[in-house]
């Protein structure tokens, strides 16, 4: 295949991760991942041999972790219930529907409706909404930084 074509491919597939990011639809990390992996590939792994690649791996799998821990830890500081949690799941999905406000308001919404369903107090309700979507706004934070990490070290393996 055309190393142009390559090229053009792996940074799409990266720019489209980054985006990721911020969609929650969008596997970010796994696509910036993959968008290195097929820059990698280009000279035939010459350049950015098999340890920066299952760095790189590894690097995005953790990023799952930083979702699963940032969200639980943000629901937890304020004391929100197992159920505010699926809520912002479920308000995360349904969010996509309505455009980036879904996407922001989702998961807020979300926890905050699971967390009212079971104790009925509107100020509980709205503290497991606002600490669960901190840490899904943490988390993202984290796993930019993180996304910034693979392309600093694909770039030192690259140049080296």
């Amino acid at each position: 295949m055309d190393p142009t074509l390559l090229w053009f491919l792996a940074i799409l597939m990266v720019g489209v991760g980054v985006v990721g990011v911020f969609i929650p639809v969008l596997p970010g990390t796994l696509l910036v991942f993959l968008g290195l992996l097929v820059a990698a590939s280009v000279d035939g792994f010459q350049k950015v041999g098999w340890i920066p690649i299952v760095l790189l791996g590894l690097l995005a799998a953790s990023s799952y972790v930083i979702d699963l821990i940032a969200s639980a830890h943000g629901a937890k500081r304020v004391g929100a219930s197992k159920h505010a949690a699926i809520g912002a799941i479920i308000g995360s999905v349904v969010g996509l529907f309505f455009g980036i406000p879904g996407i922001v308001i989702g998961p807020f919404a979300g926890a905050a409706l699971g967390e009212y369903l079971v104790y009925r107090d509107p100020r509980r309700a709205g503290k497991a909404g606002l600490g669960t979507w901190l840490g899904l706004v943490i988390g993202g934070v984290l796993k930019i930084g993180l996304i910034f990490v693979m392309i600093g070290l694909f770039t030192i393996a690259y140049l080296v």
